[in-house]
């Protein structure tokens, strides 16, 4: 693999921002570790990072690296600070960056389909619920989308989420008070709007604190009759549980 730290000026956000981008490569000769021989435009997957990380923290804090080195799938992995994925209403608009400069840009860089097909998307806590917001009101964009212990019932999570460092986060990026139930923002409201998703993927540690709202999440998917597989088992908020299910994902992927 060919891993690439790209820093370039994103005209959405107004100052220069960063993505690390991992870029299959044909090769025979290292010891331990194999390549592709896919030719053409790569497969993606658009991987989202968490609330208390950035860009590089799925490089740093798994093997991502070695488990698609053998795919042909390029990984594009962008930054955007803590903004839950979101438009913010006194910040920036990280969710028109993700959703719509991105995707041009990282084409733009690299050579990266723009088949659906082959555009997938996947995220941890934070970038769970970012994960499956795209695929949800993007159902055209993906062919799968995956969420590792995502904060899927965020309108009822913000009281146990709020966060000493950051005090006025939910206020910056959702107004005050925080507008989330019922709208776009609200994925439980996205799950009564969209009638063919992509196919979806939600896995939480059963000792995670975000079990239950992970739980609630399927209960919805079973109401609103949209497929869904799920992995409940044991595991924390941790990058232990995150380093051994990324592989079940990767693997779920349907890829061509």
């Amino acid at each position: 693999m060919a891993l690439v730290r790209c820093d370039f000026f994103s005209d959405t956000l107004g100052f220069g921002t960063s993505m690390t981008v991992l870029l299959p490569e044909s090769t025979t000769g290292q010891i331990g570790v194999g390549g592709s021989s896919r030719t053409g435009e790569f497969p993606t997957l658009y991987l989202l990072h968490g609330l208390s990380d950035d860009d590089t923290v799925w490089t740093r804090r798994t093997a991502l690296e070695r488990y698609v080195a053998e795919m042909g799938l390029a990984v594009v992995m962008p930054q955007v600070q803590r903004s839950f994925y979101t438009d913010e209403v006194w910040g920036r608009p990280y969710w028109t960056f993700v959703a719509e400069e991105l995707p041009r840009a990282a084409r733009g860089f690299f050579r990266l389909s723009d088949d659906p097909a082959k555009t997938f998307v996947a995220g941890l806590s934070m970038g769970g619920y970012g994960a499956l917001k795209l695929a949800l009101r993007h159902p055209d964009r993906f062919g799968a989308a995956a969420s590792l212990s995502g904060v899927l019932d965020l309108a009822g999570r913000i009281p146990d989420l709020d966060r000493p460092e950051d005090p006025r986060m939910w206020q910056r990026i959702f107004g005050d008070p925080p507008a989330i139930e019922g709208t776009d923002d609200d994925l439980f409201h996205l799950l009564g709007t969209v009638s063919q998703p992509p196919p979806l993927y939600v896995t939480c540690g059963t000792e995670d604190v975000l079990y239950s709202s992970n739980l609630l999440f399927r209960d919805a998917c079973v109401e609103h009759g949209i497929p869904l597989t799920t992995d409940f088992s044991p595991g924390a908020h941790d990058w232990a549980f995150w380093d051994d299910k990324i592989r079940d994902v990767l693997a779920w992927l349907p890829l061509q």
